[in-house]
């Protein structure tokens, strides 16, 4: 089976009860308060459009590029997370 890289975004502040999971093409939304949850959506897919932009697909981004498109988006509560078969 094939590895399939994402990004993955978990949100810890929801407290109204409801469970806020979106998916898409290469990213993975759980959690948070409505707010937090659309705040990470809409960041998860300027970020694709932003890798898209580089002619990579996601999992061939070095740590690099990733940390660059990530403060061009001007985010900084951001984790990279690196499968053992990359640098």
């Amino acid at each position: 089976m094939k590895k399939k890289t994402v990004l993955f975004g978990l949100g810890l502040d929801g407290k109204d009860g409801h469970k806020r999971i979106t998916q898409g093409g290469d990213f993975l939304i759980y959690g948070g308060s409505k707010e937090t949850h659309d705040h990470m959506v809409e960041k998860a897919q300027e970020f694709n459009e932003a890798v898209k932009r580089t002619g990579k697909q996601l999992g061939e981004l070095s740590q690099k590029e990733y940390g660059k498109i990530i403060e061009k988006l001007g985010e900084s509560k951001v984790h990279w997370v690196c499968p053992e078969d990359q640098e």
